[in-house]
Formats: structure tokens, sequence, C-alpha cells
């Protein structure tokens, strides 16, 4: 099920999607929406202060002395994740009992599945781009998301293989494996954290470089199954991060700041 509300800059994306599907015109970058489909009355559309302010009461926005916005661990966020997490730490528990010498493995994604870039999207008003990511990627350490570092870490003692599949380019991995490693998670390394890579995509992803999300990480959970892994848990707060299978069971980390088809 996609969420019912879309965050600013998921309603952006959105847009640009539909207006890519249906050749519709464009103005100034972004797609216009088919007139058929555009809401009639502005009480048909979330407020955007508003649903900033609601997504910081999720989170429970708290500031630090230098400015910058992290959620609080007593936060709505935090107690359903940590309800994702119990299911999960229970789900593997049982299959790894069950095991029977099979090479078993977790997924997780990165941004907003075992990092936060709450902080992020709140500096930059969840205005995306490419430049502001990058740059503070490489000057910021993003912190946990709640208890995913202790899951991982305990997946990893009871046998299971973690590796890392993400939408992040090659160019971030020394930054992305710090980060990890800072906060807690297993090693990543070139062995088990997936980035992509569109000057020289790996022969196992049969779009190369044009694959989208979907295809990108779905072939890549394939490729780990054919090297004899049994993906038992994969972990992603986007659904393009949890389709396509090649996965025993996947888990939705809760994310309302974005949707990235």
């Amino acid at each position: 099920m996609r969420p019912h509300v879309l965050s600013i800059r998921s309603r952006t994306l959105a847009a640009l999607a539909v207006g890519v599907l249906t050749g519709s015109l464009t103005a100034g970058g972004l797609a216009l929406a088919d007139s058929s489909s555009a809401p009639r009355t502005d009480k048909q559309i979330t407020n955007m202060t508003d649903e900033v302010s609601e997504i910081e009461a999720y989170y429970g926005d708290t500031v630090d002395a230098n400015g910058e916005h992290w959620p609080s661990p007593s936060s709505n966020y935090a107690v359903q994740v940590q309800g994702i997490e119990t299911q999960a730490e229970k789900y593997l528990a049982d299959k790894a009992r069950h095991a029977h010498g099979a090479k078993q493995a977790i997924v997780l994604d990165v941004d907003d599945t075992s990092l936060s870039t709450y902080n992020y999207e709140l500096e930059t008003m969840f205005v995306y781009s490419s430049a502001s990511n990058a740059a503070y990627i490489a000057t910021k350490t993003m912190p946990a998301v709640f208890g995913m570092n202790n899951l991982a870490t305990w997946a990893q003692a009871q046998g299971y293989t973690v590796f890392y599949i993400t939408g992040r380019p090659e160019s971030q991995r020394t930054y992305t494996e710090a980060n990890l490693e800072a906060v807690g998670f297993p090693a990543a390394t070139d062995a088990n954290l997936f980035m992509k890579n569109a000057a020289n995509p790996p022969a196992y992803l049969p779009c190369g470089a044009t694959c989208n999300t979907d295809q990108y990480k779905a072939y890549t959970r394939a490729h780990l199954e054919a090297l004899g892994y049994e993906i038992v848990g994969n972990f992603g707060d986007q659904y393009s991060d949890l389709s396509g299978g090649h996965e025993d069971k996947s888990f939705k980390i809760p994310n309302p700041m974005y949707f990235l088809p």
C-alpha cells in the first residue's frame, strides 16, 4: 500500500513521474499535472506548513545548540520502528534456528533504513539536490535509525551475513562505510556494501547503468542468491527497496518525508 499523504518532495517526484508517463507539458522544469487529476479546490491539498509540522511532531523534532534537528527516541516514529524491529528479530531468530547450515543473510538499505536523513531534510526543507546531499554526506555523520544498528549487529551474531544495498553512488563509498561504522553497524566493505556504479555497472545488472531502483536492487539481491545466500530479511524505507522478489520476507521502515519510485 502506498502512503495516502505524500510529503513535499513526494508530491514533486510524483508529479514529475506522471508528466513523464503521460507526456504532459512542462513549465520551469516541472511536469504539469493532467487537468482531470488536478485538485479542484485548495481544500483538497494538504497545506505544506501543516504537513512539515506533522512530520516534525511524528519524529519528535529536537534542535541542538548548533541548530541541527534530530528525531526523539520517545517519538511515535521511534516507537513504530521499534515495533517493526521486534517483529523482525522474532522472525530472524526462528529462521536462524532452522538454518541447518544455510548461508543466511539480511539486506539493509542505507538512507532512512540504516541511517537517518532527518536533519538533512529539515536543513533543505525537503528540497533534495544531488549537490547538497553529497556535501552533507561528505561532512556530517548521520545517526542510526533507532535500533537498526542493534538489530543488524544482533543478526550478525546469530550467523547472518549483513549486506547493504544503496542507491548512493560509488563515489560516496568511503563516507558511507565510515558513517555506518561510526554509529555501530557491522562493518561495510567492498564485499557487502553495494552502491550504484554508473561508470562501470556490474555484469549481473542486465540493464546496466539504466536500471531503475526496483531493478537495481532486485538484480543485486538475485546476485547474492546466485552466490549461495538465502536473503531471509530485506529492510527498506521505500517500496522500491523491497519490490522484485529474491527475499523471504520484507520489512518496511516508516518514512513519511519523501517517496522514491
